[in-house]
């Protein structure tokens, strides 16, 4: 349009991006980080950073609040199921900064604030906290997935923007692209740069695709999306795909997120671990019987399932805002419950499974269905069944929604992606219940990735070094309760 081709005409070249020191950073920027840091540092801390998951996002937004630790208070609104694995971050690029996680859907009478703080909340609660985050008077808020504010009717969309109206710096994180949805993304480009992007009306017409269907307008298409790009990063957003910067990245990454539980189960997870601790503090640490053995075992198990239990909540939210913006993802279980409950969970997304109940022929099938085709988004396997002697690398990301025992099946289940063929980089998440065995079992497991650069004598060895490990902690809790 003749407005939107003057707005281009008139600006100015983007500032030049400057060469900056981070002090205080305890892990290594990629070079397309440093520079995506260099971008919100050039946009005076308003930007937009729109990269593929798996490149880091996070890194560079904690990277820019390093840069500037005289910005505080500063509030990070995320979606519920990632708001441990962000303060995780923070404190492992940054482990001086002091970072809370609020929680509940008001604050309490005995809440207390504190002005030099990192402050973590979901994008649910911000309406009932808004008060107290506006009276802390923040220097900066980030909003991860910053689609989520796509609702101009929402609660949680008014609450952002009242907060964000009193900040200088906004700093937004999204892995969808904005010219496939750009109705999506008005209320975000609103608050980072309201000089361009002003009005809605305006801007559904120019880059939404606006028809009028009879009975209203319908603004879920796209139109000048080659114009909305050039608008956008000449502005606000930086945005980075896997297939750019792949010569940067190691080809395979794993990442630990953690999950919170819901209150209910974690009370019934506690009382099953309270159980159990009871029952070691019966067990003499010396001369543990193959009996007693056997029976850890199947404790553990229990413990394992009340965790995936507890979490599931948080699993399937975190799959399905993968989902909403990556192509196609692997998920390994290791419980036919698991499995079913995914394929139900994940129906919209066309998924195909493959655990021990099915035939040579419905695996062949499963397998040519998900590297084929292109609605079939998501692939649900065993980690025992799917983890061996399949090639998946239609996909380039992969999630273990429980854990195995072993170090190597768990490699040879996350390789079913990062074989040949694979052009991406791999990404691999394990998603991992907070303060449960599972944690314990996650550690355990890299450790043991580390040492080992092949299966020990078979795949009991390796299963018998860490269950004897895992029971050797907990006798050891078992004991100290005792003292």
């Amino acid at each position: 349009t003749p407005g939107l081709r003057k707005r281009l005409e008139e600006m100015k070249n983007p500032p030049e991006l400057k060469k900056l020191e981070i002090p205080g950073l305890k892990m290594q920027l990629f070079p397309f980080q440093r520079e995506g840091v260099e971008f919100i540092e050039s946009r005076k801390g308003k930007a937009l950073i729109g990269d593929e998951m798996g490149l880091g996002k996070t890194a560079q937004t904690i990277a820019w609040l390093q840069l500037h630790q005289e910005l505080v208070p500063v509030v990070v609104i995320v979606p519920a199921s990632v708001k441990y694995n962000w303060q995780k971050e923070i404190l492992m690029w940054t482990p001086d900064r002091r970072v809370v996680v609020l929680s509940g859907r008001k604050p309490t009478a005995h809440t207390v604030m504190d002005k030099g703080t990192i402050y973590i909340i979901n994008y649910d609660i911000v309406s009932g906290w808004l008060d107290t985050l506006l009276g802390m008077n923040p220097k900066v808020v980030v909003m991860d997935e910053s689609h989520y504010i796509k609702n101009r009717k929402a609660q949680r969309t008014k609450a952002v923007q009242k907060l964000c109206k009193k900040v200088d710096h906004v700093i937004g994180l999204s892995g969808t692209p904005i010219i496939n949805r750009p109705v999506e993304f008005f209320n975000v480009l609103n608050i980072l740069s309201p000089g361009r992007f002003p009005s809605f009306w305006k801007y559904a017409h120019e880059f939404c695709g606006a028809r009028h269907n009879g009975f209203g307008w319908d603004f879920t298409g796209a139109s000048n999306t080659k114009e909305l790009h050039q608008l956008l990063t000449s502005t606000c957003m930086i945005r980075r795909t896997k297939e750019e910067v792949l010569k940067d990245l190691p080809d395979k990454t794993r990442s630990i997120i953690p999950l919170s539980m819901e209150q209910k189960a974690a009370k019934e997870y506690a009382r099953a671990k309270d159980h159990f601790i009871g029952w070691l503090r019966e067990v003499n640490p010396t001369k543990v019987s193959a009996a007693q053995r056997a029976e850890a075992l199947v404790q553990f198990q229990t413990l394992k399932q009340l965790a995936r239990k507890g979490k599931w909540k948080a699993t399937i939210e975190w799959l399905k805002d993968v989902l909403s913006t990556n192509g196609k993802v692997i998920v390994f279980a290791v419980h036919h419950a698991a499995v079913d409950a995914l394929m139900e969970a994940l129906s919209g997304f066309n998924p195909v499974k493959l655990d021990g109940r099915d035939s040579n022929k419905a695996k062949n099938a499963a397998v040519d269905r998900f590297q084929e085709d292109p609605t079939c988004r998501v692939f649900i396997g065993n980690i025992k069944a799917a983890g061996v002697g399949i090639t998946l690398t239609a996909a380039n990301m992969v999630a273990f929604v429980e854990l195995g025992w072993t170090p190597g099946e768990h490699s040879q289940a996350e390789d079913r992606a990062h074989r040949i063929g694979q052009k991406n980089a791999v990404s691999v998440y394990y998603l991992i219940a907070e303060g449960t065995v599972e944690q314990e079992i996650a550690g355990l497991l890299d450790r043991k990735q580390k040492v080992l650069s092949a299966v020990l004598d078979g795949e009991d060895a390796e299963q018998g070094m860490l269950l004897t490990e895992l029971l050797n902690q907990y006798m050891k809790e078992a004991a100290n309760d005792v003292l």
